[in-house]
């Protein structure tokens, strides 16, 4: 996994911040962003291998960055969809917006690495 570009697009710092922490300790390459519009610029930008994006955010949600990030050409970067309620409505709309998969947002990250390795 190692030099792998993952970023993470959350509103709330502290997740971003633990996030963070957790990705850099398994050797991956992290950009973040706190909004939908920025995550979307970074996707552009940099082109990272995994984009995590929080369903609920100001301005665009989780949903619409994903579909964004999904339309922008020659971009080949997997999703994951992140969300406190996953619930079967938000799997099947993850699904349609282009999510490659979603994880439960809990204080226990482990599955999301878990999710993170297995798109790999």
């Amino acid at each position: 996994m190692a030099g792998k570009k993952v970023l993470i697009v959350d509103d709330t710092e502290i997740i971003r911040a633990m996030l963070q922490d957790l990705l850099q300790e398994q050797g991956y390459q992290v950009l973040t962003a706190s909004t939908g519009e920025e995550g979307i610029d970074r996707a552009k930008e940099h082109r990272p291998d995994v984009v995590l994006i929080d369903t609920k955010m100001p301005g665009i949600d989780g949903f619409e960055t994903c579909r964004r990030i999904k339309q922008v050409e020659g971009i080949e970067t997997k999703i994951v969809v992140m969300t406190a309620d996953i619930d079967a409505v938000d799997t099947v709309k993850a699904r349609q917006m282009g999510a490659d998969d979603y994880c439960a947002k809990t204080k226990n990250f482990l599955p999301l690495l878990e999710t993170i390795r297995n798109l790999f």
